[in-house]
Formats: structure tokens, C-alpha cells, sequence
């Protein structure tokens, strides 16, 4: 019986198919992310639920590769990958049936991983394995040579799907092309990833030929634990800050993909070699920014422009990452145990995940572990500090200054900590759930006594607490708000009828009459008990309110006609309109429920997104008027600055309504794509600069 004849692909082709598998194992995240965002209210948090499965579906892959890659021969590798390759074809193409959307409010995150499993469960476990498998694969074909490289390459081919996605794919391609151009991506991968699993059967079932790295010793426990520790803490950093600025700014894929795009370009860096990571230029950077976010965290500091924002919790994530991430490549074994390495670098990522997007909501009332995670960096930022300097290295003042900066910064992240302490014992309640933080908190005195209800870092309305003012319409909805001027402008004889898509404190119920339905649509719970229990304006409503509990889009497709007089769409996300209610589809079903003559109110005050040539573009679609009507704040009456559009039949209705003189026409400026359940571009919106 003849032996094979030895076969080692050429290092291209492990290339190729690292990179290419890199790259779709990252773009498919923010693109399925994007699909289903839409089903589940527009939350940041449905990011955060997305990172989980991805995490854990990665250590489920790095497993699979450590087990397949040590305990089976190298025929029996090829035979048993090729086979489940085969059978992911199956799977193609990666587009959810709209049978999971919930039919349901509540939260969704168990949902949410069932429907990725079900849809991309078995391309995404395989595209998990490609990177330590193909490895491993390598280092056996090509003993005298470090697999590690291949490592950042795998990383590099993910940064740019990351990078690619917001800039060329997202405002260039409906979700639809987008699947199906990923599918055939994949389909690619698996001929690639076949040849190198084919070539596996040429290959002798001999021990695998690897070489060792210079002083390599087996790793033990203790190591393990650092490899755990060192991948666990930017995980943790990367989905808290990426929800942090998600919820205050929008949950736009650019704001997903770039904090996850940073992170992977510090393994890239930490494993290209020796000369990116310096531990003088790293560990007091990383110590430093630290405490500058700390710093943004604070009460007093909460509406930081954007032009900070950014930048800083961007420039901190990759230092912190490169901190640890250089630490962790500076601790790699020898090849024979990069599997093993790799799964516990995976657990950890995947325990980092778990922790800030299923334990934190559960445990914590507030967001408490974006300063748990910039503890933690300080706390290994003194770690290595103390291990160096015990060792004896040079450069004892860069690392004293390292840890002169690490001392500095925990001492901002307990300061901070003692203030989030405080915050939850000066409220009158505070709570979270899937859809954040919900906090009621009382101010003033005498007449000006007030109680507001904020949703991270934004007031969602406020009532005074003096009987006299109680019923007096506050924050974004005074008498001369554009919402107000709507509901006042419609009013007959005949029974108002109102909708409102989002609750809030239910404010403007302020303004019903006897007779008058208000049906409002809220997708949390959370806020719909709060309205109800922590403020009076549905208590106090002279006519019938109706809360409806789930997607006001999802509730408002199955409802027959209502023939609203008004209909106001106020459905913040902390500071975010979700983007499913601005499309045209959404606003086919808003004008279904009008009355003929009837308004559709949408306020547009936001920080960072300027929505007013979106909302054109859709009224404009229609055949539709549009108005914008600006109104000035007043601190007596408790109003804030706020910007409405008004969107009527024609300029005569809004003539016949009295509403001419009310702001000025929304044309002008440039014309925008109109967005689609399919197709939209928050990116094309964002003002970058900050507005009250």
C-alpha cells in the first residue's frame, strides 16, 4: 500500500481564505444587525444582544477548532469539515422570514439570539473556525513557520468589512442585496476553505510538525487566567462604550462598526510583531483617557459635544485594548497550544459580552459597567506595572508614570462610582430594562417644584408638582409647540382624536377635552408604569387615554383605520428617533390612520441628526406639505427650545386650519434618498456637532 504523498498548500491560499472568511464573518454582523434593528423597537441594546451571540457563536467555533485540530487525525479534520461546510450551503441566503418579529412587547434579547441562530447559526460557527483552524491546518503543513501573522491578517480582513460596511455598503445597497451579495461571499469561502480541508486527506496522520517558539514553556492555569482577564476587560469596554454612544447619540451602524473596528485593529497591531505595542506609550495612555471618560460620566458633564465625545471613548477603547490586547500577544504559547489559546481568548471576549448585554441589565439599575470596565483597566494597568517593576525591566520612570496615571485615573473612576451611588439614592426611582435606564428624579421648590423622567441622559417630560401649575403642558410640548398648534388647529365639535407614538409622561394629554380619545403606543413597559404611577397627566386627562404596549409601526399595521385628527410621532431612543419610523412605509401606515385634513406631527429636536431633509423626502414622496414650526424655551413655564414638522394634505389645509402662519415650508436644501424598511443612511443625517 502506497503512503500519500505529503501536501502543503501554498501559504496564499491560507491567506486568501483567512482573510476572505475574516472579513464576511464581520460584515454579515452590523447587516443582520441592521435587518432586524427595525423589529425590536430601534434600541441600542439590540447591538449589545447581536455582540452576544457572535461572541459566544465564536467561542462555540474556537472550540469546535481546538478540538478538531487535537484530538482527530488530519483526514478525518478534512472529512468532518468538508461535511458541515456542505451542509451551511443550506442556510443561504442569511434573510430572516418576518415570522420573528414579536408579536409581543417585552424584552426581546432571547428572541433575538434564537432568530440568529436559526438564520446565520451554522455559516457564522464555520466562518468562526476558519481563523484557528486554517492556523493550525498551517502550522502543519508549514512547520518552519509562525502562524501568528496569520492571526492579525484574520483581524485586518475583519476591520475592513467593519470599515467598509457604514462607507460603501450601507448607503449603496438595500438589506436585501446586501444578503444576498454576502451569500454568495460565503459560497466563495467554503470553496476556498474546502480546497485547504481537501487537502487535508493527502496529508499522513504523523504528529503534527510544528516548531516552537525560543523559551516557550506549557502554559498553566495561572496563564489562562491571564489570557481570560486580558481579552474579558476590552470586551466589556468595547460593548459599554459602544452602547454608550449608541444611546446617546443614534444606533447607527457607523457607530457600531467603528469602536468594534478600532478593537480588532489593536489585535492586529498586538500580533503583527513586537514593535506596534509599547508598554511606556501604552499603559499611561490607556490609564489617562480612562479617567477623561470617567470624567464625561459625571452628571455635570452628560450633554459633552460630540466633537469630545467621539473622539475620546473612540481613542480610549483602542488604548485600552491595545494595553491589554498587547499584553495578551506578549503572553501567546508556543503553536502546539494556539488553539487552546485562542478558545480561552474567545471565552473571555464571549464572558465580557455576556456580562454588559445580559448580567449588567439584570443586576444593575443604572449603567454601571462602563466604570466597572474602566476600573478594571486600571486595575491591570497596575498589574503589569507592579509585575515589571518587581522584574526589574528598564525604563522605570515610563512606567512609573504609568502608574502615577493609573492611581490618578482610579481615583476618577471611585469618585465617579461614589457619584453614581449618589444619583440612584437622590432619585425617586430608578430601573432598566431591555430599552435602558429610566429614572424619575424630583427638583425646585415651593411653585417650581418639578419632577422629571429621564431615559439616559435625556428628560422625556416633566410636571410640576404645585397644584395650580400640575397641569400645565412642559418640556417639548407648550401651547406653542408645533404639536400643540395641531391639536388646538383640528379641534371641532365632534370628539378629538389623538395618537401618539411614544408616551413619555404623557404629556400631551394635557390637552384632551371630555369626549377626546388619546391612544398613545409605547414600547416599554417600563415607561408606561412609570407614566402611570410616578406623574399625573394621564390620571388627570379630561378625556379617554389608551395605551397600547409593543411597536407603535408593528401595533399600527394591524389596526384597522383610527382617522386620527392628530397623529404626533415623539419616539425618542435616549436622544434617537429609530430609524423604522421614518421610512416610507411607516409613513404609508401614519397617513392611513389620518383623517382626511388630519396632521402628522413628528418632533424633530435632536443633538447630532438633523432629520429635517428625511422628513421632506417623505412628505414630498407623498404628495404631501410640510412645515417646520420652531419654538423658544421658557424656564418659568418649563418649556424647552423644540422643533416640530408638520405635515398636512396641501397649503390650503394648513390655510383652512389657521396653521399658515405657523413655522415656514420644509423645502428647499438638498434632496435625500428616501429611506425604505430596506435602504437608510443615519450617516447621511448626522450634523456632528452638538445642539442644546
Amino acid at each position: 500500500m502506497s503512503t500519500p504523498r505529503p501536501y502543503a498548500p501554498p501559504p496564499a491560499l491560507f491567506a486568501a481564505a483567512i482573510l476572505a472568511s475574516a472579513f464576511l464573518l464581520f460584515e454579515v454582523q452590523p447587516l443582520i444587525a441592521r435587518i432586524i434593528l427595525p423589529w425590536f423597537g430601534g434600541s441600542a441594546a439590540v447591538w449589545g444582544a447581536c455582540m452576544v451571540f457572535f461572541q459566544v457563536a465564536l467561542v462555540a467555533g474556537y472550540a469546535y477548532a481546538h478540538l478538531v485540530a487535537s484530538r482527530l487525525r488530519p483526514r478525518l479534520q478534512g472529512v468532518v469539515h468538508l461535511a458541515l461546510l456542505a451542509a451551511s450551503l443550506a442556510a443561504l441566503p442569511v434573510l430572516p422570514a418576518d415570522s420573528w418579529k414579536p408579536a409581543t412587547a417585552g424584552d426581546p434579547t432571547w428572541r433575538i439570539l434564537a432568530l440568529l441562530a436559526a438564520v446565520v447559526g451554522l455559516p457564522y460557527f464555520l466562518l468562526s473556525t476558519t481563523g484557528p483552524l486554517v492556523q493550525a491546518w498551517f502550522a502543519r503543513a508549514h512547520p518552519g513557520r509562525s502562524p501568528y501573522r496569520l492571526y492579525a491578517l484574520s483581524n485586518l480582513g475583519s476591520m475592513l468589512a467593519l470599515l467598509s460596511y457604514p462607507l460603501a455598503v450601507e448607503p449603496f445597497l438595500a438589506t436585501r442585496a446586501q444578503a444576498h451579495a454576502w451569500s454568495a461571499g460565503y459560497g466563495l469561502v467554503v470553496a476556498l476553505v474546502g480546497a485547504l480541508a481537501a487537502g487535508l486527506l493527502r496529508l499522513p496522520d504523523a504528529a503534527p510538525r510544528v516548531a516552537p517558539l525560543p523559551g516557550a514553556r506549557r502554559p498553566g492555569a495561572r496563564d489562562r487566567l491571564g489570557w481570560f482577564t486580558l481579552a474579558a476587560v476590552p470586551s466589556v469596554l468595547l460593548l459599554a462604550i459602544t452602547h454608550h454612544l449608541t444611546q446617546n447619540i443614534s444606533p447607527m451602524p457607523f457607530l457600531w462598526v467603528v469602536p468594534l473596528a478600532l478593537y480588532l485593529l489593536s489585535f492586529i497591531l498586538a500580533f503583527a510583531g513586537d514593535r506596534w505595542y509599547r508598554r511606556a506609550v501604552f499603559l499611561p495612555l490607556a490609564a489617562a483617557l480612562a479617567a477623561g471618560m470617567a470624567w464625561t460620566l459625571a452628571d455635570e458633564h452628560k450633554n459633552t459635544s460630540i466633537w469630545i465625545l467621539i473622539p475620546l471613548f473612540c481613542a480610549g477603547l483602542f488604548a485600552a485594548a491595545m494595553a491589554c490586547h498587547g499584553e495578551l500577544a506578549r503572553a501567546r504559547p508556543q503553536p502546539r497550544h494556539l488553539t487552546g489559546y485562542y478558545l480561552v481568548i474567545s471565552l473571555g471576549g464571549a464572558a465580557g459580552g455576556v456580562f454588559v448585554a445580559l448580567l449588567a441589565p439584570s443586576l444593575f439599575p443604572d449603567y454601571y459597567e462602563l466604570p466597572l470596565g474602566l476600573a478594571a483597566l486600571v486595575a491591570i494597568v497596575a498589574w503589569v506595572v507592579r509585575r515589571e517593576a518587581r522584574a526589574a525591566l528598564p525604563r522605570r520612570r515610563a512606567l512609573a508614570a504609568a502608574a502615577a496615571a493609573g492611581l490618578a485615573a482610579a481615583g476618577i473612576v471611585l469618585a465617579l462610582a461614589w457619584q453614581r451611588v449618589e444619583v440612584a439614592s437622590e432619585s425617586v426611582m430608578m430601573a432598566r430594562n431591555f430599552y435602558g435606564t429610566v429614572r424619575v428624579l424630583d427638583s425646585g421648590s415651593g411653585e417650581a417644584a418639578q419632577r422629571a423622567l429621564l431615559h439616559g441622559t435625556i428628560n422625556h417630560g416633566k410636571q410640576f408638582l404645585a397644584p395650580g401649575r400640575v397641569a400645565w403642558p412642559t418640556t417639548y410640548y407648550g401651547p406653542d409647540s408645533g404639536v400643540a398648534l395641531a391639536i388646538a388647529a383640528t379641534r371641532g365639535d365632534a370628539p378629538h382624536r389623538v395618537g401618539l407614538v411614544g408616551l413619555g409622561t404623557g404629556t400631551l394629554t394635557a390637552y384632551s377635552r371630555p369626549g377626546d380619545l388619546y391612544r398613545a403606543y409605547e414600547i416599554n413597559p417600563l415607561v408606561a408604569r412609570v407614566a402611570r404611577e410616578q406623574f399625573r397627566f394621564l390620571a388627570n386627562a379630561a378625556g379617554a387615554v389608551e395605551v397600547v404596549i409593543g411597536d407603535a409601526r408593528l401595533a399600527m399595521e394591524g389596526e384597522p383605520d383610527q382617522r386620527y385628527d392628530v397623529l404626533a410621532l415623539d419616539a425618542f431612543s435616549s436622544d434617537a428617533i429609530p430609524v423604522h419610523l421614518l421610512t416610507r412605509e411607516a409613513f404609508a401606515t401614519y397617513l392611513r390612520h389620518l383623517r382626511p385634513g388630519g396632521v402628522l406631527a413628528l418632533h424633530i429636536s435632536n443633538r447630532y441628526l438633523d432629520l429635517a431633509p428625511q422628513v421632506r423626502s417623505l412628505a414630498a414622496h407623498f404628495g404631501k406639505h410640510a412645515v417646520k414650526v420652531e419654538a423658544d424655551g421658557d424656564d418659568a413655564a418649563g418649556t424647552y427650545e423644540n422643533t416640530w414638522v408638520l405635515v398636512v394634505d396641501s397649503p390650503e389645509t394648513l390655510a383652512r386650519l389657521g396653521l399658515a402662519d405657523a413655522g415656514a415650508p420644509l423645502d428647499g436644501g438638498a434632496a435625500v434618498r428616501v429611506w425604505t424598511d430596506d435602504y437608510s443612511n443615519l450617516l447621511g443625517l448626522a450634523r456632528f456637532r452638538s445642539r442644546g
